[in-house]
This record gives structure tokens, sequence and C-alpha cells, in this order.
């Protein structure tokens, strides 16, 4: 059942990326509907008697399923229709994955029953972190735009993605909104490697495992950490800081997402 509501979620998610944005109704209503479907279909393939179903395909779909809950979220406050035209290409592909790749059932037993919450709190860090990269992106194509604005637009973008870079906030409160998502992941990315260190004891006997996981999450977490430090004290904006954060993202994402791919789809192991 899971898997017609993952494909019904990656179509409607598609279709609403397409949807003019005259059509702000029907936009947003659709895209609540494929969120929802998004969600029960999470549910079942999560949940599995005496444990969780973990994978590369399941925690991308589930970091997208939480950002594009931000772009509902943000964009009854902003007009963020640029997002919408990111976001949502990306979780109808993020939302087919796991009936593709289904992942591997990993055992609570002899767990601490809090580490659930670390799984959860990771996936949160992982999916602000998300909607700061795709921010970040928008900022970017967007101060391109501003030095651009002569030149036809289809010389760089499409006019439709064009027009929606012209609908956005403002450079300053879009940065604010960057650095608000930033703060708030970070907060969380500190939560994860901390209660990471906890769980590495009870799994592997030691307080810290160095393996690709361990030291991509850590590189991350101080290239975001250096981030804030370096707008709190030295007034890091603009291209500093979109690169700063892209690069703490793409750090991110090697640590989990993109290892457990390489083993499951390319080397066809099964790793917890």
């Amino acid at each position: 059942m899971q898997t017609t509501y993952f494909y019904a979620a990656a179509l409607l998610y598609a279709i609403c990326a397409l949807l003019p944005l005259r059509q702000g109704g029907l936009i947003a209503g659709a895209t609540t509907l494929a969120w929802l479907l998004h969600a029960g279909a999470l549910w079942f393939a999560l949940h599995t008697p005496g444990g969780v179903r973990l994978g590369f395909a399941v925690m991308l779909s589930a970091a997208l399923w939480v950002s594009v809950a931000a772009y509902l979220v943000e964009n009854r406050n902003f007009a963020l229709d640029g997002l919408r035209r990111l976001v949502l290409p990306c979780a109808a592909v993020a939302a087919a994955l796991p009936a593709l790749f289904p992942g591997a059932v990993f055992p609570f037993k002899g767990q601490s029953p809090a580490f659930g919450w670390h799984i959860a709190v990771a996936v949160l860090a992982y999916s602000t972190l998300t909607i700061a990269a795709f921010h970040a992106v928008l900022m970017a194509l967007q101060e391109a735009r501003l030095h651009t604005r002569t030149a036809p637009p289809a010389r760089w973008l499409s006019s439709t993605l064009s027009r929606s870079l012209d609908q956005l906030p403002a450079l300053l409160t879009m940065e604010k909104l960057l650095f608000r998502l930033i703060g708030i992941g970070f907060v969380l990315l500190t939560l994860t490697v901390l209660s990471g260190v906890v769980f590495s004891e009870q799994l592997f006997g030691a307080p810290l495992k160095w393996d690709h996981k361990t030291v991509f999450a850590l590189l991350s977490w101080v290239l975001f950490g250096a981030l804030l430090a370096g707008r709190r004290w030295k007034g890091w904006r603009g291209k500093m800081a979109l690169r700063f954060t892209l690069a703490g993202f793409a750090t991110l994402v090697l640590a989990y997402v993109g290892s457990r791919f390489v083993f499951e789809v390319v080397l066809h192991r099964a790793v917890a």
C-alpha cells in the first residue's frame, strides 16, 4: 500500500511544481494532499515489527517531506514561488525512491528507547539544512538575476523561473530566513552529533567511531558553526554565506545519504 502512496505523492508533487503561479489555491491544496500521502507512505515504510526500516532512500524521502512542510509554512508568510519550483521536483523524486530502494530493517532490540529520538532529530537536522540549501540556491539565482536584469531571461533561466525570482522577498529578507534556518539546523545537528556519540558507545563499544559518517557529519558541523560564528563576529554574508551553506550541506549529504547510496545501490551491501 505504501508503494502506491509514494507514487501518488510523487505524481502530485511533480504536477504542483509545473502549475502556473496563478493557480495558487490549487497548488496549496494539491501540495498539502501530496504531503499527507507522503506522510502515510513513510509511516508504513518506516515502522516494522521490532525495528525501523533505514536506508538512503527512506532518509532522503523523510528529509524532503519535512522540507515540503517548511515550504508550506514559509509560503504563508512570504511569496516563495521560486522555492516551490526547486523543492517540489526534488520532493517528487525523493517520494518515489523508497518504493524502488526500500532499505534494510534495523532492529530496536537491545537499543535504548531514546534511539528513536536520535533518528528523528537527525532527520529534522537534514531537513532543516536541506531547505536552507534550497534557500541558498534561490539567493544565488536571485542575485544573478539582479545583475543580469537587462539580458533576455531565456539566456540563463526559463522565463517562468525568472518571474518566480522577481516575486521573491528582498535579498536581505531571504538572508534573514537563511540564517534562521541555519541556526535551527545547527542546533539540531549538534544534538544529532552528541546523541550519536552516546549511541555509538552502545553499538560499537567506543565513544566515537571514526568512520565516513562521523568524519563528514563533524565536518558539516564545523562548516555551519564557522558560518554562524563568521556571521556573528565578522559580518559574513552574500557569496561567503552561500558557499559555506552549500559546502556544509554537501558534506552532510555525504555523511549518511551519499554513503548509504554507494553501499546499497553501487555495492549492494546492507549497512547499519
